[in-house]
């Protein structure tokens, strides 16, 4: 459900503006809202499941998830969109983080890896299948209600999914629990939309001096919540981010990384728009087009388990072969311009595809691997929160440049260009970031540290890190 979510809105945007009349930045805010809510939850939502059960704490996010998607759908202004969008956002990080603790729960240990591959498997699918689905619904126009069927078809998926875990899910809790910060995440929460806001409204505000105020004092939060969490240990408390992961570079590196680079896979709110209100491609189209990226990654994803014993070089090798289909995509677009068409997009998309697959998979299990093994399941969840937080500022800044062309009346094909290369410098930005990652081969052994670190939804690396060299110090 919320894979199906993430990857339709896109495709619905053009449709969400024409019936609410909504503006660009709103537009934005609907996808912001969703990710900054679903990242800042996950890591307390985790040790809500610890504490007082992972089925009740998933049924509890399921039932929040499914009211909040008829929330969406029966939204009458942007303003209504977005707060419940931020609902959905919250449901889904109750939702999410159990899954792969619940997994763990049920099957035996020599049958873990394949009940994660087959979850695996499901994105996979998913990624291939949920653009499709939201074109085929929003082509069908069901009922008159354009894009609300959407967000209506998680309605029975989530009743049928509550009454299944009823019957066949077991209870399950940590052995030994630790309480939740509930202070850190709100100063991370408010550190994040002061730096977000400003930045999305302020090219319609003529950036007036209390947007860069705001963003000042949004990182000077930033720089509070580390102080903060650092009160919170020597008080003998469990913090929302131990300060002691940010002493090991391979959590140090995959936070920033994972930032970075996801910033950059942001392009679809430019593509996805572009297609349909610059090119009149149909919202069925404008899915199929988008398919040959979810492709691209089902085709890296057989090699990643394979591959990702290299480690360090595939996570700056990644970024570059995503730069590559970038290129390719921001070429089709310049050389055709309105004329062009889904084939002239296939070879840039399933490269760039590939790239994304290849990061992904070997930063999650970088960071497992070369952190300490009582960090290792933190670490984890700290850079799948890291990516969700990489999504949402990539919105926020590759959406200002998309649409601040678009509102100063410039031509969509050099609107498109600029937010494409602002995508391509995020990537390549990431590459060599990927040096502050630890060197040296991966080793894993199955166990419970990364079965804690479920994936944001849009990639899931299930691997425990065993201790391996290259602990050291961000100083060293």
């Amino acid at each position: 459900m919320d894979l199906i979510d993430a990857a339709v809105l896109n495709v619905a945007l053009p449709s969400i503006q024409r019936e609410l009349h909504a503006s660009s930045t709103q537009l934005e805010w609907s996808i912001i809202g969703y990710t900054l809510f679903f990242a800042s939850g996950m890591i307390t939502s985790a040790r809500l499941g610890d504490r007082f059960g992972r089925r009740r704490v998933f049924q509890l996010g399921l039932a929040a998830f499914t009211v909040s998607s008829l929330w969406t759908a029966l939204a009458v202004n942007p303003e209504m969109l977005v707060a419940a969008r931020v609902a959905q956002g919250l449901s889904a990080s109750l939702m999410v983080p159990q899954v792969l603790a619940m997994l763990r729960a049920e099957f035996p240990p020599e049958e873990q890896s394949r009940a994660a591959t087959i979850y695996g498997l499901v994105f996979s699918v998913g990624g291939v299948c949920a653009p499709v689905l939201g074109g085929l619904i929003l082509g069908a126009d069901l009922f008159g209600w354009a894009w609300r069927p959407i967000f209506l078809v998680n309605i029975p998926f989530g009743i049928a999914a509550l009454i299944g875990t009823a019957v066949f899910a077991r209870e399950s809790r940590a052995e030994r629990t630790t309480g939740t910060d509930m202070g850190g995440l709100i100063l991370v929460t408010v550190a994040m939309v002061s730096v977000l806001y400003p930045l999305i409204e302020g090219r319609l505000l003529d950036w007036p001096v209390w947007c860069f105020l705001l963003m000042a004092f949004g990182l000077a939060l930033l720089w509070g919540f580390l102080r903060y969490e650092r009160i919170v240990v020597r008080r003998n408390r469990s913090p929302l981010i131990d300060p002691q992961l940010l002493r090991e570079r391979a959590p140090v590196g995959g936070l920033t990384v994972a930032t970075i680079f996801f910033a950059g896979a942001a392009y679809p709110l430019v593509l996805t728009v572009h297609l349909q209100t610059a090119l009149g491609y149909s919202p069925l189209r404008t899915a199929v087009t988008m398919i040959p990226f979810a492709v691209g990654v089902g085709i890296f994803s057989p090699f990643a388990t394979r591959l990702r014993v290299l480690g360090r070089p595939l996570a700056v090798i990644g970024p570059l072969i995503a730069v590559v289909g970038m290129v390719l995509v921001l070429v089709a677009v310049r050389r055709y311009g309105t004329d062009l068409h889904a084939p002239d997009l296939i070879p840039g998309l399933l490269i760039c595809g590939i790239g994304v697959s290849m990061t992904s998979g070997v930063l999650i299990a970088t960071v497992i691997a070369k952190t300490a093994p009582w960090h290792a399941g933190a670490a984890a969840g700290l850079a799948n929160t890291a990516i969700q937080l990489g999504v949402a500022i990539g919105v926020a800044i590759v959406g200002t440049t998309y649409f601040g062309l678009l509102d100063a009346g410039r031509e969509p094909v050099t609107a498109t260009t600029y937010g494409l290369l602002v995508v391509i410098g995020l990537f390549l930005l990431a590459s060599p970031t990927a040096m502050i990652l630890p060197g040296g081969r991966l080793t894993f052994a199955w166990g419970g540290a990364a079965q804690r670190s479920a994936a944001d939804g849009k990639e899931s690396a299930v691997t425990t890190g065993a201790s391996a060299p290259g602990n050291d110090p961000v100083g060293d």
